[in-house]
């Protein structure tokens, strides 16, 4: 699969998972079944990712300077200095059965990436229509590093996925708001090791 399908598969994904509403069915007064939106999970880590100035200097996961640590229990992205800290921003992580832990390296940066929905989110349908980069629905959001891990991507964010900052939510990606994803790509360069663990 080319890069550009890649980024395209990567973006129609979170889209698609991010987008739906969860639903529970819950009796109504009658003791008849209907669907309600399904409670929001507790927004403290979401709010306290998107408040305050980011990135923030913090002691490093690692002693490797130079590395990405994606650390999926605390939903934080790390980019480890040579002086024994990092810097760390909120990212979402997979939801349950769709993390990883292991390494990588980025194997391509990309400004205002195309997006269409990978195989493993379209379930045998066809590849589905193109998301072109910059649209307000695009889940790839400003930039998108490409890992070299079939259809992983550090990426940015739509505007209605801002609030999945702090959560597990993604289909594997990990996603950073605009402004971080920009800073970060400034930062880094193809083959840069990314290292997820617990």
């Amino acid at each position: 699969m080319d890069r550009r399908r890649l980024l395209a598969s990567l973006a129609a994904s979170a889209a698609a998972l991010s987008a739906g509403t969860a639903f529970a069915n819950t009796p109504d007064a009658g003791g008849a079944i209907s669907a309600k939106p399904a409670a929001k999970p507790k927004p403290r880590a979401r709010n306290e990712a998107l408040s305050g100035a980011w990135p923030r200097s913090v002691p490093s996961p690692i002693s490797r300077p130079g590395v990405i640590v994606v650390s999926v229990g605390r939903r934080m992205l790390f980019l480890t200095g040579g002086d024994g800290t990092a810097l760390a921003w909120p990212v979402a992580v997979g939801r349950s059965g769709m993390s990883w832990k292991g390494e990588t390296r980025v194997a391509s940066k990309h400004v205002r990436p195309a997006w269409q929905a990978p195989a493993s989110i379209r379930g045998g349908r066809g590849p589905g229509p193109v998301i072109p980069g910059g649209a307000p629905n695009n889940p790839m959001g400003e930039r998108a590093l490409v890992l070299e891990k079939e259809e992983i991507a550090i990426h940015g964010t739509s505007p209605s996925m801002r609030g999945s900052i702090g959560t597990a939510a993604s289909a594997g990606c990990i996603r950073m708001l605009n402004e971080h994803v920009v800073d970060l790509f400034d930062r880094v360069r193809v083959g840069t090791t990314v290292i997820a663990i617990a």
